[in-house]
């Protein structure tokens, strides 16, 4: 059905609702791809780069960062459902998401989706089993014979062992040594899983700001970027929360306090580096993208210019850069950090990669194919119907809130929450 069908039969197009054109615009161009597209590489971007923190204990013996590396395991596995959760939104048929698993190929880097996202999954899934398997056997032994909830967890616990309860020092070490191959092959595949989702947009040879062959190692970079200071974020934030627990308790502990303070000071030290060394990667690599494209000036670069260095400006320059890089990156390198410094910085980097993923995926379709004409996109704030539900600010949260939603769940079965007990002084 033609547009013009469509606009006599009253139905509205898909992108009309947040677009608004000026200049020169074909009839039939719209921003189609709206802001789920923007949480799509930014999710997956989070899964990746949460892997990559937990594999520099587990592959490069980073034995320091331990506790947070294990942590960032279970994170990484509540984030990886939500990777498809935003195409799924997307599309105007949902139940054409499951065509990538039941059909998946390489002739496409979307259909080859199917086969990175369930080997990424199985890798991530067994992972978790060989570092959790010992905890899983002192759980279902120390509930066994329990009743009510308790003797639901047991069942649970006795599943999830595979009726593997050998806990002998050479079991031990196999559960181990196993996690650090997993780990070790799930490092490019976490790559792979969210560079595939640049590969998407740089091998679009009709548009002129996609097409490079830099785009998957840029989103790579700031996919380890953003999920590093997810990790980050998120853990020193349930550290707060253990600390305000302990601080209105009935029994009020300075020894469990001073124990948070230490692990978020600790957290902080350790990780810091990381974080910086990956953001000065990927800043590289994006300014230097970015003056490729300038020395070269090919025949689109008047129409890029002008929403670079122009319209974009703010977006790209004040917001990106700036804000969401310069800031931060000035914040973490100055002498005596605290947890509030640390924080602000981390939302700020955070930030910054999501603004990356913004100015791919509307600044590429916000010049027309006329090459004499712009589109804007406007977030649907207050919904009106179903589709600025899916598409809008409402939709846009809900892919935010589900992970953490997961993680309250996957803490029920193993400890992903730190937790603290009463030293003796």
């Amino acid at each position: 059905m033609d547009i013009a069908s469509v606009a006599q039969h009253g139905m509205e197009i898909h992108g009309e609702a947040w677009t608004v054109k000026e200049l020169f615009v074909y009839p039939n161009e719209f921003v189609v791809w709206s802001i789920q597209i923007v949480m799509y590489p930014y999710m997956t971007g989070l899964v990746a780069g949460a892997f990559v923190l937990s594999s520099l204990y587990h592959v490069f013996g980073q034995k320091e960062l331990e506790k947070i590396a294990t942590f960032s395991l279970a994170f990484s596995f509540c984030l990886l459902p939500v990777a498809m959760m935003p195409l799924q939104l997307h599309l105007q048929q949902p139940f054409r998401g499951t065509n990538v698993f039941f059909t998946p190929h390489f002739t496409s880097a979307i259909a080859a989706f199917g086969i990175v996202f369930t080997t990424y999954a199985f890798i991530v899934a067994s992972e978790i089993w060989f570092v959790y398997r010992k905890f899983f056997i002192d759980e279902a032994r120390r509930l066994k014979g329990a009743s009510g909830l308790d003797g639901i967890r047991c069942m649970i616990y006795n599943i999830l062992t595979l009726g593997a309860y050998d806990l002998s020092t050479d079991a031990l070490e196999t559960d181990h040594k196993a996690a650090k191959y997993l780990a070790g092959v799930g490092v490019p595949v976490a790559a792979f899983l969210h560079g595939y989702a640049g590969f998407i947009f740089g091998s679009v040879k009709a548009n002129a700001l996609w097409m490079t062959p830099l785009m998957p190692v840029i989103f790579i970079m700031s996919a380890i970027v953003s999920g590093i200071a997810l990790c980050m974020l998120t853990y020193i934030c349930l550290l707060e929360i253990s600390l305000i627990k302990a601080s209105v308790g009935k029994g009020k502990s300075e020894n469990i306090k001073s124990q948070v303070r230490a692990a978020q000071r600790e957290t902080i030290r350790l990780t810091r580096k990381y974080l910086l060394m990956f953001l000065v990667a990927a800043i590289s690599l994006e300014l230097l993208d970015l003056i490729f494209r300038g020395y070269t000036a090919v025949k689109s670069w008047d129409i890029l210019r002008s929403v670079i260095y122009e319209r974009d400006f703010n977006l790209i320059f004040v917001m990106q850069y700036g804000l969401g890089n310069l800031v931060p990156f000035i914040l973490l390198l100055l002498p005596r950090i605290s947890v509030k410094r640390t924080v602000v910085a981390l939302v700020l980097v955070m930030f910054g990669v999501f603004m990356m993923r913004w100015n791919v995926v509307i600044g590429g379709q916000s010049f027309s194919l006329t090459f004499s004409g712009f589109m804007h996109y406007h977030l649907p704030i207050i919904p009106h119907n179903w589709e600025t539900v899916k598409e809008g600010l409402v939709g846009a949260l809900a892919v935010i809130a589900t992970p953490y939603i997961l993680l309250v769940g996957l803490n029920f079965i193993i400890p992903v929450v730190p937790h603290f007990e009463e030293k003796p002084e």
